[in-house]
């Protein structure tokens, strides 16, 4: 079969950008595990402390999204603000900035102190009103494929129109599986996984196949759980595997990014 030159390119630069993209892992540490959400403004110092250590074991392009806990979170309630596109209270929209940034510097200053070297990564890098701009996230792959680590966020963004948003950091992690396809991603969690039962915490490992979504689902979760479940099936619809994990046990994602005696919950990838 002949090829042209121009197309041989083109598989050439295909092939190039798969292999960058798809050897990486994407990782989101949640608000419940990086803050403590009963308590305004607390970062939990030594969690982070400890997943800091835990990354360093990753020998992987990583790339981190971390979530708002008792910052970001905390102020969005109090301001009423929500993920729908709205003319909220400009000042809220402020001050819920400026503390994400605030809880950004306290997990950079400690992978930096543990050896690593983050790249910080503010949401208006890569989306545009609610859109993600894919070159911007392909970026995103190279910076993270040279050494640095890129760290991002939930946030409030301008969305047009004198509106505003709550980007959320596990809608970041859907933004970016679908543009990257990296090799496996984790939400680290403030809970083994998944449970079929709350009251024993009988755990489920592994959920595969089609899996519906959570409006038609019957697992036990609650709360601030629901976007997380419904933002890993998407991404393990486009074919990768999800895995939720306790971060207050660091060396689970190691586990599971080595797939060793992991413990959490698997979403298997599959495509339909």
């Amino acid at each position: 079969m002949f090829f042209s030159q121009n197309r041989f390119q083109r598989t050439e630069h295909f092939l190039i950008d798969w292999i960058v993209w798809n050897n990486m892992i994407l990782i989101k540490l949640g608000g419940s595990i990086i803050t403590n959400k009963e308590k305004p403004l607390s970062a939990r110092r030594k969690t982070i402390d400890s997943l800091s250590k835990s990354l360093k074991k990753i020998k992987e392009p990583i790339i981190i999204v971390h979530g708002g806990g008792s910052y970001g979170h905390y102020w969005s309630v109090k301001y009423d603000m929500h993920t729908k596109e709205r003319k909220y209270d400009i000042r809220g929209v402020s001050i819920i900035k400026n503390s994400m940034i605030e809880l950004n510097k306290i997990i950079l200053d400690s992978l930096l102190k543990n050896k690593l070297n983050p790249y910080s990564l503010p949401p208006t890098d890569f989306m545009s009103g609610n859109k993600p701009i894919s070159n911007k996230i392909k970026e995103v792959a190279k910076i993270s494929k040279s050494g640095l680590i890129p760290v991002t966020y939930g946030d409030a963004l301008w969305f047009g129109q004198n509106k505003t948003y709550i980007l959320s950091g596990d809608k970041i992690m859907t933004h970016f599986a679908k543009i990257l396809k990296p090799r496996l991603c984790i939400f680290a969690l403030n809970e083994d996984g998944l449970y079929s039962d709350l009251k024993s915490k009988k755990l489920i490992s592994e959920l595969k196949g089609n899996i519906p979504l959570m409006s038609e689902n019957k697992m036990d979760v609650t709360g601030g759980m629901t976007r997380k479940v419904e933002e890993a099936i998407k991404i393990s619809k486009m074919g990768m595997n999800v895995f939720f994990v306790n971060g207050k046990k660091p060396e689970r994602i190691v586990a599971a990014v080595k797939n060793r005696d992991f413990k959490g919950t698997m979403f298997r990838g599959k495509r339909n």
